[in-house]
């Protein structure tokens, strides 16, 4: 079984990215604290890659900036590529596949790639969003 789930906070605003065939995607990186203390009294972080495609891809960028606390579930994988210097790479990443938006904090820049219009304007997509009421009050859409 192939099941990840964990909670934390976003390390900078998430960017949408259109692909080909009107698909859309999102990388993002969570910020988990450690559950102990490290030598000096710290506490320590790991930095977890993931990656998220469509609606819900759209609604991680619309509504999280850096900071949001969000819990994700998933599944983990493993690929590789090779870089501009010829190198072959390999990373390891959450795909998402749900999400729960704990506490939201606002973007700072709106360099996000908005989703095409026909995306945007489809209201059955906020079924299966959950936020919760008391941390962020959104508008009717």
């Amino acid at each position: 079984m192939n099941q990840v789930g964990l909670v934390g906070r976003l390390t900078k605003d998430p960017v949408l990215r259109e692909l080909s065939g009107k698909r859309v995607q999102s990388h993002f990186s969570l910020a988990i604290n450690r559950n102990f203390k490290n030598s000096r009294g710290e506490i320590e972080a790991d930095f977890i890659l993931c990656t998220v495609w469509g609606r819900l891809a759209e609604h991680i960028v619309k509504y999280c900036g850096k900071g949001s606390l969000i819990g994700v579930n998933g599944r983990i994988q493993s690929r590789s590529f090779v870089n501009e210097e010829s190198a072959k790479v390999y990373i390891t990443e959450v795909v998402v596949e749900d999400v729960r938006f704990y506490k939201l904090k606002p973007r700072d820049s709106d360099n996000a790639v908005l989703p095409p219009q026909s995306v945007r304007n489809d209201h059955d997509y906020l079924k299966d969003f959950v936020l919760p009421q008391e941390e962020v009050n959104l508008p009717v859409v």
